[in-house]
């Protein structure tokens, strides 16, 4: 056997080794979750996770992914199991994948798991949460891509808050998830960035990652500027009393569309864009 071939049966015999190597994660449960070997067939049904799992290599591996995985582009050619929340139980199963990887606030990991399907729950909600979690899944898949694909993240953070002047510094941003309203606090991954780029958080931590608030509480807040999906924006400046904010007096308002709003509020590998996306928007309206 010439050199190449000895090379080439030591890289394959590597690889198999790697994929009947039992793996054990512990998951947001606390629940010790034993995978006799490194999952070949994966479902995701959260977005930010499928990312992350294509973002360590293994966009190969899933088999099914929740409807609102459209990054990369690949995922969207694969088999949807419908929302991440109450998903399709049957055409999870029938999918046979060796591990499903999903949210907290799933309402489907008991059926699921007494089906006999290893479930993995992940849900990250701050930096700390995105950085555990690549280390979860790069166990998962054997993947030693963890490390670099945070570093990678938290310089893009850092770049991002060094392309602003000062002038933006301390301006009091009211992020909006979505039109309830739904709001990004200072403890959520967004809020965690927003920090970062110098910016004030009129939700504090105290009120949870993503509060349900008060449309009042915002006009009380009067943010200088207003952060909001096109689609969740319609309409704003209508809203009682929102006429009074200084940050829709003055025009301060930065609406995401549906591409930028996916991947700022997704929490995982493309974190240090949606900084780059915040950045600008201060960039362009704070300070004017």
């Amino acid at each position: 056997m010439n050199f190449l071939a000895r090379l080439s049966l030591v890289a394959l015999l590597t690889v198999l080794a790697g994929w009947a190597q039992a793996v054990v994660v512990t998951d947001e449960r606390g629940v010790a979750v034993d995978l006799p070997k490194s999952p070949q067939r994966i479902v995701t049904l959260l977005p930010s996770l499928t990312e992350t799992v294509c973002t360590l290599g293994a966009c190969n591996r899933l088999v099914g992914v929740d409807r609102y995985s459209n990054w990369p582009e690949s995922v969207r050619a694969l088999p949807q199991v419908g929302g991440g929340i109450d998903p399709n139980v049957e055409a999870i199963v029938g999918l046979k994948p060796d591990v499903v990887l999903l949210a907290k606030s799933s309402r489907v990991t008991e059926r699921l798991e007494g089906l006999g399907v290893k479930v993995l729950v992940l849900e990250p909600k701050n930096h700390a949460d995105v950085r555990r979690v690549l280390d979860a899944v790069a166990r998962v898949i054997g993947s030693n891509d963890a490390q670099r694909v945070w570093r990678e993240i938290d310089a893009s953070v850092s770049a991002a808050a060094q392309s602003l002047p000062e002038r933006v510094a301390r301006t009091r941003v009211y992020f909006e998830v979505n039109s309830t309203p739904y709001a990004a606090g200072e403890s959520s991954f967004i809020g965690e960035t927003l920090t970062r780029l110098g910016a004030k958080n009129i939700v504090p931590a105290a009120m949870g990652p993503f509060p349900k608030l008060n449309p009042e509480f915002v006009v009380r807040a009067d943010p200088d500027l207003i952060m909001v999906s096109a689609r969740s924006g319609q309409g704003l400046e209508q809203r009682p009393g929102w006429n009074h904010i200084k940050a829709v007096r003055n025009g301060r308002i930065c609406r995401f569309t549906a591409d930028e709003s996916d991947v700022l509020v997704r929490p995982g590998p493309r974190m240090g864009e949606a900084a780059r996306l915040m950045a600008q928007c201060l960039l362009s309206k704070a300070g004017e």
